[in-house]
């Protein structure tokens, strides 16, 4: 049974932090790119930072580069995105999404990945 959970979101003020993780069940996170993705109300959802499988290769959106960092755990269990420096605008609901199919999309783009999380919310304001 493939899984994804997300955990860690909450109320922030601008300028502090939160870890994201996303938990998995039934794979490995070494052998699929993993997604973290967000939507907020009216918009579509959108790729924030995913990392590749097996070499790890990192992608960022333009938006949080130098802000956020995607790490995953040696346990192959767990996927996390690092937020610092947060503003009002990263306020949205943030999912993780898996690429199971080895889809030829990049791994920033929503439509390669094949399974997602139930989202975890993320709220920035003073």
């Amino acid at each position: 049974h493939l899984q994804l959970v997300e955990s860690g979101g909450g109320l922030v003020q601008p300028g502090g932090s939160l870890r994201l993780s996303c938990t998995v069940s039934g794979f490995n996170t070494n052998y699929y790119a993993i997604g973290w993705f967000r939507q907020a109300p009216g918009t579509e959802r959108a790729g924030v930072s995913c990392i590749r499988n097996f070499a790890g290769t990192t992608h960022y959106a333009d938006s949080v580069k130098g802000r956020f960092t995607i790490s995953r755990d040696n346990s192959k269990t767990t996927v996390y995105l690092q937020m610092d420096s947060l503003e009002p605008e990263d306020t949205a609901v943030y999912y993780c999404g898996v690429d199971i199919y080895y889809s030829e999309h990049p791994c920033l783009d929503r439509d390669g990945m094949d399974l997602w999380g139930n989202g975890t919310l993320v709220t920035v304001s003073s």
